[in-house]
């Protein structure tokens, strides 16, 4: 995969490049598998933004058995703030969860690195699995199958992406002190007075003058309506993601 827009914005949020295989020094990651839960895990992702006003994570299925949060760090001095960030959101959003359901990492952490999306997962089965970065209005319906089964169009990838910015040390250190991670505090954190951030359309959509013959359109009609088969919802947000964005 070689698409100069996705290795620009992989550059600008985490210092790595689109060939990278580990998480760079300007990431940390939280992931939540065994099996995927997207209604857990999006808590976090909606309770930093509007409980914390932390930029929002990217998010990604893992290729085989969970979601994953990846925050964009602006430097890389920040890893060991951010090791004490990811256990304190766990603590307090995910205090039910088994510890073996979840995994951290920083460069501050002697724990291994997790893969850059995109990258194709070994599979002792047949076909292909993928890991890819997901807009949240995809990310409910891989569920049951946190993967893609064919390669995830760059441009798409570049699409969620694009729209994600850095964490700055000074916001890291507020929402840490809101956590109480530095005194050990297990108190949800209280939703200070900035506004929730803005939803994020999903990956490559036109919102603007889509009419009943856009194909994405009807993608995103399939993948929400909760009549239809969830085979088929899975399929339309695999096509989404996989589908080049429009010009």
């Amino acid at each position: 995969m070689n698409d100069k827009r996705l290795q620009q914005d992989l550059q600008r949020l985490y210092g790595s490049h689109v060939t990278a295989l580990n998480a760079p020094p300007r990431a940390a990651v939280l992931e939540l598998a065994r099996p995927a839960d997207w209604s857990a895990l999006g808590a976090v992702w909606r309770g930093v933004q509007s409980d914390l006003g932390l930029p929002a994570p990217a998010i990604a299925v893992n290729g085989h058995d969970g979601f994953q949060l990846w925050f964009a760090l602006a430097e890389v001095g920040m890893a060991t703030q951010a090791a004490e960030l990811l256990p304190a959101l766990c603590r307090a959003y995910l205090p039910e969860l088994r510890p073996t359901r979840l995994s951290m990492w920083s460069a501050a952490m002697a724990t291994a690195a997790p893969a850059l999306p995109p990258q194709r997962q070994e599979q002792q089965v047949a076909g292909e699995q993928w890991s890819a970065f997901v807009a949240p209005d995809l990310a409910p319906v891989f569920s049951d199958e946190p993967w893609l089964d064919t390669e995830p169009g760059p441009e798409a990838q570049a699409e969620v992406l694009g729209r994600l910015a850095c964490i700055s040390p000074a916001q890291l250190a507020a929402a840490l002190e809101q956590l109480g991670a530095r005194t050990g505090s297990t108190s949800p954190p209280q939703a200070p007075s900035a506004q929730p951030a803005r939803p994020m359309a999903p990956v490559g959509l036109v919102t603007n003058g889509a009419d009943e013959t856009d194909p994405r359109r009807f993608l995103l009609r399939v993948m929400n309506d909760e009549a239809v088969a969830m085979a088929l919802r899975i399929e339309a947000a695999k096509a989404l993601l996989s589908a080049p964005a429009k010009p």
